[in-house]
């Protein structure tokens, strides 16, 4: 009987030391933490910041950078920070926004949220969303800053997250996209573009223009009028996945499996 209660106690010693139930305490920890920072502390502090009024953009700005920094960073307490690995976000980051200012001419048209998707599906969510904050922050330097730029770091973000996210689930390979699944993928993310993305800027302008009558009438305004634009923003969207992703994610699935980064 001694010798069974100890075999139990030794058992439940074993498991509860177990680096398996360790580690998966903290991936819940580090899972919850990235939802809080995207889906609720952002969005919450767009809200606060523009019932605030316009001059505190550069502050919510920044609260958006840390809340995407966090989650980001928490991925490094069971590993050691790799410096590779903030340059190859920092590259994705400097792509993304050179397919913007690329396209300045043609305000519409832009690849960068296609290059930050390809980031989440290849990086991982918590990478993802970071790319799209920093990219739209950084972007925004040639385009001009004001109160609509914390709301493009959120959109932008969430657009790496979304996309980041279902890589992570298994939902979209992280490489080599079959013809049918390449189509899925770019058809996906163009309505991203057209149905949230979109939505979230359009969302801005009715917080931020003056100019436009109050109340409902003047939502339905700026809805109405950024409906074409979305749209041709979805299509350049479309195009980029279609024509780039597959060559990116070859890329980047390479680099992380070499130096065991992303995917975390």
């Amino acid at each position: 009987m001694q010798e069974h209660n100890s075999m139990n106690e030794n058992h439940n010693a074993t498991t509860s030391s177990s680096p398996l139930v360790k580690d998966g305490g903290k991936r819940n920890w580090k899972a919850a933490l990235i939802y809080i920072a995207v889906l609720v502390l952002t969005p919450l502090t767009l809200v606060v910041g523009t019932v605030l009024g316009d001059t505190n953009y550069i502050l919510t700005s920044a609260l958006v950078i840390l809340f995407a920094m966090i989650p980001f960073f928490a991925s490094f307490e069971s590993r050691a920070p790799q410096a590779r690995e903030l340059v190859v976000l920092a590259v994705m980051c400097a792509i993304a926004v050179a397919s913007r200012v690329a396209f300045i001419w043609l305000p519409a048209f832009k690849p960068m949220a296609a290059i930050i998707m390809i980031t989440g599906i290849a990086l991982g969510a918590r990478t993802g969303f970071m790319a799209g904050a920093i990219s739209a922050l950084v972007s925004n330097f040639v385009f001009s800053q004001g109160p609509w730029t914390p709301w493009q770091m959120f959109a932008f973000g969430l657009a790496g997250f979304v996309f980041g996210l279902l890589a992570d689930r298994g939902v979209i390979p992280r490489q080599n996209l079959n013809m049918k699944q390449k189509l899925a993928v770019s058809i996906g993310g163009a309505l991203f573009i057209v149905c949230i993305l979109g939505i979230i800027l359009d969302t801005c302008s009715v917080f931020t223009m003056v100019d436009i009558p109050e109340g409902p009438d003047g939502a339905i305004v700026i809805y109405a009028s950024g409906f074409p634009l979305n749209c041709v923003h979805g299509a350049a969207t479309f195009v980029t996945l279609f024509l780039v992703a597959n060559p990116l994610l070859d890329k980047l699935h390479r680099i992380s499996v070499k130096y065991g980064f992303g995917m975390q």
